[in-house]
Parts: C-alpha cells; sequence; structure tokens
C-alpha cells in the first residue's frame, strides 16, 4: 500500500506536548490577568483613583512580560517534548529495527526489551515469542523437507538399482525381481500417502461431526487384531462413550496410528498395549500405553518429529514410514487437542491425547 508522506509519531507526540503546555500557560496567564484587574477595581474603593493605575495600564504593562513568558514556554514544549517523545517512543525504534531485520529472513533476532512491565514491553515480548515459534517451525519444516526429500529418494534409488541389475543379467529370475520392486513400489505409496494424510491435517481441510473415540479404538483393535498375534501382544481396551468433534477418518487413523506404534514396539513376547478412552465435562482423553524397553525420558519428544523410529531410523518388519507419531501429533492439534509423551512406569510408552469434548449426540454421522 502506498500512503501520502506525513509528520512521524516523534514530531506529533511533541506537538501536542507544546500545544497542551501553551493552552495550559494561556489559561494561567489569563487567571493571573482576572486577579489583576480584580485587585484595581478593589484598590479604587480604598485609595484615591489618581494613586490606583488603571486596568488599561495594567493590561498595557502586563502583555510584553506574558508574550515572554508564551515564548518560553513555547520553547520549552517544544524542546521537552522532542527529548521526552524520543525517550517514551525508543523501545518502539527498538521493535521496529526488529521488524525490519525478520523481513530480510533473519529469525534469531529477539529485541529483549528490558525494564519495568509496559504496553512497549508486552509488544516486545509478544513479538520474540512469535518469532521463537516461527524460527522453530521454520527450522522443522526445513528438517521435515530433508527428510522427506531422503525418505522418497530411497525407494527411487533401490528400484533404479534393480532395474539395473536386470538389465545387466537378463537371465535373472524375474519372479524375485517383481517382489522387491512391488515391497519397494508399496513402501513409496505408502510413505507419499503418509505425507498428504499429514498435509491434509495441518490444513485442516476438513468437516467436523460427532465422534465416539470408543468406538474407533475398538474398530482401530479389530484392524490390527492379526498384526498384534503375530507379534505376540495382548489388546486390552476399556472406557465408557468419549464424544468429540472433528473429521471421523482422520481420528481412526489417529487412533490406529498410536495403536500400530504400540504394537510394533513392544516386547518381543509377551506384550500388552492398553487402550483407554476417558471424557470429562470439558475434555476427552485417548490413552495407548504398552509395555517394552525402558524409554529415555529425554528422547520422548523426538518421537514425534518426522521420520524419526525410535532412536534409530532403521526400518524394521511393519515399522512404516516414521511419520505415525508425527501425524498423530498434527491431527491433534488440527481438532485443537494436544499429544503428551511420556515413559511407562515399567517400560515402554505412555502416549495421551487431550481433546476438546463434544455433543452426545451422533446421528447418523
Amino acid at each position: 500500500m502506498i500512503r501520502k508522506p506525513g509528520m512521524s509519531v516523534r514530531l506529533k507526540l511533541t506537538l501536542s506536548y507544546a500545544g497542551f503546555l501553551m493552552l495550559a500557560g494561556t489559561l494561567l496567564l489569563g487567571a493571573v490577568g482576572l486577579f489583576l484587574l480584580n485587585y484595581q477595581d478593589r484598590a479604587l474603593e480604598v485609595m484615591p483613583v489618581v494613586m490606583a493605575p488603571s486596568g488599561r495600564d495594567l493590561i498595557k504593562d502586563f502583555l510584553p512580560d506574558a508574550a515572554v513568558v508564551m515564548l518560553l514556554l513555547l520553547i520549552f514544549g517544544l524542546l521537552g517534548g522532542w527529548v521526552l517523545a524520543g525517550r517514551m517512543l525508543a523501545p518502539l525504534t527498538r521493535i521496529t529495527a526488529a521488524t525490519r531485520r525478520v523481513s530480510t529472513g533473519s529469525l534469531t533476532h529477539r529485541i529483549e526489551l528490558e525494564g519495568r512491565d509496559d504496553e512497549f514491553r508486552e509488544l516486545a515480548d509478544s513479538f520474540d515469542a512469535m518469532l521463537a515459534r516461527l524460527d522453530a517451525h521454520v527450522a522443522e519444516q526445513r528438517r521435515f523437507a530433508a527428510n522427506a526429500s531422503h525418505e522418497l529418494r530411497t525407494p527411487l534409488a533401490i528400484t533404479q538399482s534393480l532395474l539395473e541389475v536386470a538389465r545387466n543379467d537378463p537371465d535373472r529370475d524375474s519372479s524375485e525381481l517383481d517382489e522387491r520392486l512391488r515391497v519397494v513400489n508399496a513402501r513409496a505409496i505408502e510413505l507419499t500417502e503418509a505425507l498428504l494424510l499429514l498435509s491434509r491435517a495441518d490444513q485442516r481441510s476438513f468437516t467436523r461431526e460427532p465422534v465416539d473415540l470408543s468406538l474407533l479404538a475398538e474398530e482401530a483393535t479389530e484392524t490390527l487384531l492379526p498384526l498384534a498375534e503375530k507379534h505376540g501382544v495382548a489388546i486390552e481396551t476399556s472406557g465408557d462413550i468419549t464424544a468429540v468433534r472433528g473429521s471421523r477418518a482422520l481420528l481412526l487413523q489417529l487412533t490406529t496410528n498410536l495403536l500400530h506404534n504400540a504394537i510394533v514396539h513392544n516386547l518381543p513376547e509377551g506384550g500388552i498395549v492398553r487402550v483407554r478412552t476417558t471424557a470429562s465435562t470439558t475434555s476427552s482423553t485417548l490413552t495407548v500405553e504398552n509395555t517394552g524397553e525402558d524409554v529415555d525420558p529425554q528422547q520422548v519428544w523426538t518421537f514425534t518429529e518426522p521420520f524419526q523410529r525410535g532412536t534409530e531410523r532403521v526400518r524394521r518388519d511393519h515399522a512404516g514410514v516414521g511419520l505415525g507419531l508425527a501425524i498423530v501429533k498434527s491431527i491433534a492439534q488440527a481438532h485443537d487437542g494436544a499429544l503428551s509423551l511420556a515413559p511407562g512406569a515399567a517400560g515402554g510408552l505412555c502416549v495421551t491425547v487431550r481433546l476438546p469434548g463434544g455433543s452426545m449426540s451422533f446421528g447418523d454421522g
């Protein structure tokens, strides 16, 4: 937007200070003039007229001095107002300089305005907090882009290698090549679908409807029961009706990802997964807890980073593409909820998703 040039805020404040000071001086001098005239009228009552000064003489003698006083007040008001306005607007100058640095792409700069709390300090602190969140978000997006590029490049590179081997060895068994290509292609499709789902959750491009988390937990359990039996893991579900408002498909994906993660990362034999839903007057909670090895509390926060599979980036059977908990976190945030992770008391991981409570009327949705 193109704007016409105008006076600076400092100049406006200076003129305002000087104007108010001149107004106050005019009122004060006017009051003094009225006092003198009133005093002259009372003096005529107690002394001869020839000895008392006339009102015209008083005004004539008073006006030059009043003009000098008004001139001094104007000079003092302009100079003092300019200095005071500069001191008051100094924090705003620092904030403006910081915004200009940010506009050039620097997100590491912080204002860090010192002094007691006031409107400028509150604005500076809010701006610093915004920059910190923006810097963290940009860094996360850069890591995500780098990891996504790496993950997508891997199946393509494998496919290229398999095709080159097949071309150099025409007598090679094609059935083995077909099977390996099928596995690699399935992994690429799985990764692409996960990226699309993550993008959909981030954009919040879905319709909200009443959903019962307890029913989604039962549906996800039935779907993943064969995988649990294969890994020797028992699934225990509990909870009453837990109502939320959101996308049924996304919330089912959230529940399935949590349950899948709890099954795969469990004890080799005799593992347990506990799924629990609870509801209160203001929120609904889904908790998935599994047995397993002890988890380092310092590493828990990294599990929601895209493409992080525990402490190692190693693909195992059914290990997924490393976007499971990242998708869960994104879906929870898209539903105005929160995801929290904590090491289990006896090993494993306890994952809690807390969402705003919804209506108990589910209708046909």
